[in-house]
């Protein structure tokens, strides 16, 4: 009997042993799912299953950094489809306001009757947006103030700038447009009179670029990611328009790139996608094309 007694608590033993190192494994395994999880996230493949298209309209400031982060995204998430199209920030707000987008963006601040308590922004970048001339042009600074005069059409000649005896041709942007919208904020164009009538208005960063590119004589502004060798920027005041400038507010001509949605329209595809453009993966295609990160 005794031997019986002893035998079955050594059994007894050994079967508990064996039941903690089974809880112990599975422990560890859950552990390890969690962590697979959070890392795809990290990366920004979501946790959970996406499935749809997220529709964003609005400014051509981010274009090229809007279209990276898409394919970055689509190949993260395979079935999610993004569809952006370059309307102008007006227009991606007002779409917003309106439902008929998943995601707008805006290159600049909304306005006090753009805002409502269903529309929500969220900064995903910076950016600075640059005076641009002609190569040709032997003006390097300009001022705030007399930026404002050009465009206001109270300054009409070079000369008056310390550049050649020539007509100022003023290369300004669509009325819908965010680069437009920032610039005339910034520098208080309505105070100085408005926009000259004989401006000439393109649409988009990348025509206003071609337009002071093939035209001596003319001016204009860009974002910062549209300068290359075939314009030339002004500096600001002697402050040169540099990410690092802009985003100290030491260069005066910047503004924020935002998403703007609808609580009524905004799916989960379209968070994750804010989310994408806020992580390291998203950032690193801002500062590829020429935008200011976010701290």
């Amino acid at each position: 009997m005794k031997l019986k007694k002893v035998l079955a608590t050594m059994l007894v033993g050994v079967m508990a042993v064996a039941f903690v190192g089974c809880g112990s494994k599975n422990t560890g395994d859950k552990k390890a799912d969690t962590n697979t999880k959070t890392e795809a996230t990290d990366n920004g493949a979501s946790s959970t299953a996406l499935k749809g298209t997220v529709v964003i309209t609005g400014s051509t400031s981010v274009d090229k950094i809007i279209t990276d982060m898409s394919d970055e995204f689509q190949a993260l998430n395979p079935d999610v489809k993004i569809n952006y199209t370059g309307t102008g920030s007006s227009a991606g707000i007002s779409d917003s306001a309106a439902g008929s987008n998943t995601l707008g963006v805006s290159s600049r601040d909304l306005k006090d009757e753009e805002k409502s308590d269903k529309i929500h922004t969220d900064i995903f970048a910076y950016d600075g947006i640059a005076i641009a001339v002609n190569p040709a042009n032997t003006v390097k600074d300009i001022t705030l103030e007399n930026l404002a005069k050009i465009y206001s059409g109270q300054i009409t000649n070079w000369k008056d700038l310390g550049g050649k005896d020539a007509p100022i041709v003023v290369v300004s942007r669509e009325g819908s447009s965010g680069t437009r919208d920032a610039f005339e904020e910034l520098t208080k164009l309505e105070d100085a009179g408005g926009l000259v009538e004989s401006a000439t208005v393109v649409e988009g960063n990348g025509n206003a670029q071609t337009t002071v590119a093939g035209n001596e004589n003319a001016i204009g502004y860009v974002s910062f990611s549209y300068i290359d060798k075939t314009v030339k920027e002004l500096t600001l005041d002697g402050v040169e328009p540099t990410a690092e400038k802009a985003k100290s507010g030491e260069y005066k001509l910047s503004r924020p790139f935002l998403f703007v949605y609808n609580d009524d329209t905004v799916t989960p595809e379209a968070k994750a996608f804010i989310e994408y453009a806020k992580s390291a993966d998203g950032q690193a295609f801002v500062e590829k094309h020429g935008g200011i990160k976010l701290d």
